[in-house]
């Protein structure tokens, strides 16, 4: 395997977060490595469905030292445009990445890690792990229930509506993935059953702007982990139904719903060769009306105060999500009306190659704001709500990056461990 090769830092992955670590100890003066198990952008490259656009503007997408130079400031990338924007961050910033280099285990040596991988090991005093927060996509328990003869796939493993067996399709899952395949699949033909749970209601556009620049605006997007009353529980809420498309379409239950799509509540269960829905749907509707327009009325009194009422469109609300007196609380999965069910139920890291004693006992990485529990000198980057609201989206690794790397810094010359301010 050859000699064991030695970093003062090792950061694991090299999507957005990854480099954008990479640049802040570049310009901390720590020598480093980005060990990534393929390319640049990997998930990006091998994990997305063909028609996908970033769900943020493209004025969006800045990282430390970059940003977008094209003259489609409020479009939505597509994913090759995506890889390409990471590509060319990972080259104007020089990053020290290894590619095809798959880390294998980090066990605790020294004061430092041992890091193996399929090409040899790493020593480092240091660790950065930016693998993702979406390497295996979630599939309820409930999956075992189901009868044969029903094709089942995530997000992850769908391209397009092509590879799909004709016949009806049950989404299971109504964020912004589960909404967008819903609307895609129900086009191309089939008819589609959209099993919704929580969600996150938000129009595309409000007041002739776009909901990302008034969340980013009014500071919405900076909210930090530290100034929340539950940090636990504002890192499982769902991502925001949204869809990035040329027209700026809003797409939510209400739109679904006028399409044909059929709502019915969380699945709860399957027996029997039956479906088994939650009857809560209307009050998961309920509430999530509730909280977009929450939203909306600190939108509207930051334009308040700040003088924008005059500058932009006047406030207004959207209709609430229509839902049928009575949704039914069955589907028969046995007749042959379903063919296929998708789970749009989320995601969770791979964290199977760590040998340090830092997983909670749901298998995810205990932290305080990126700076990891029982493992000095070792973070994580790119998680839900890591130190702001905004962590998970292109345009929130930066922050979060600046804010570990100098962290990081203080570790090596002998500072403490603990969270910052």
């Amino acid at each position: 395997m050859g000699a064991v090769r030695k970093a003062t830092a090792v950061v694991v992955g090299a999507g957005h977060a990854g480099l954008a670590m990479s640049r802040c100890l570049a310009d901390r003066s720590v020598d480093h490595v980005v060990l990534e198990r393929g390319e640049v952008a990997n998930s990006w490259r091998t994990e997305r469905w063909d028609s996908l656009r970033l769900l943020t503007p493209n004025w969006q997408s800045r990282l430390p030292g970059f940003c977008y130079d094209g003259q489609d400031h409020d479009g939505y990338r597509t994913i090759p445009e995506v890889v390409k924007f990471v590509d060319a961050y990972a080259d104007a910033i020089s990053a020290p990445v290894e590619t095809n280099t798959k880390v294998i285990s980090v066990a605790a040596e020294g004061e430092g890690y041992r890091i193996g991988t399929e090409r040899g090991e790493w020593l480092s005093r240091s660790i950065v792990i930016a693998s993702g927060a979406c390497n295996i996509a979630h599939i309820p328990k409930v999956a075992a229930g189901l009868p044969a003869g029903i094709e089942t796939l995530t997000p992850m493993q769908y391209r397009n509506p092509d590879q799909l067996a004709q016949g009806g399709v049950l989404v299971v899952g109504a964020s912004a993935t589960g909404i967008q395949l819903a609307a895609e699949i129900h086009l191309s033909g089939r008819q589609v059953t959209l099993s919704a749970g929580e969600h996150v209601r938000a129009p595309r556009v409000y007041r002739g702007r776009d909901i990302q620049w008034w969340m980013d605006q009014a500071g919405v997007l900076d909210e930090r982990y530290d100034e929340v009353d539950d940090i636990v529980r504002a890192r499982k809420v769902p991502s925001i139904q949204l869809v990035g498309t040329p027209e700026r379409m809003t797409l939510d239950l209400n739109v679904l719903r006028k399409l044909g799509v059929r709502l019915r509540g969380g699945l709860a269960g399957i027996r029997d060769g039956k479906a088994l829905f939650s009857g809560s749907l209307r009050n998961q509707c309920a509430l999530a009306d509730l909280k977009m327009n929450r939203l909306l009325d600190t939108i509207d009194e930051w334009a308040r105060d700040n003088g924008l009422n005059g500058q932009v469109d006047p406030p207004h609300r959207f209709q609430p999500t229509v839902v049928e007196e009575a949704p039914p609380l069955t589907l028969d999965l046995a007749n042959g009306e379903i063919k296929t069910i998708l789970w749009a139920t989320g995601y969770r890291p791979d964290y199977s190659w760590l040998e340090l004693p830092i997983l909670d006992r749901k298998g995810q990485i205990a932290h305080d704001g990126g700076i990891i529990a029982n493992a000095h000198g070792a973070y994580v980057l790119g998680l839900q709500f890591l130190r702001r609201r905004k962590s998970a989206l292109i345009d929130g690794a930066g922050a979060d990056a600046n804010d570990l790397a100098d962290h990081l810094v203080s570790y090596l010359a002998g500072g403490s461990q603990s969270a910052m301010n």
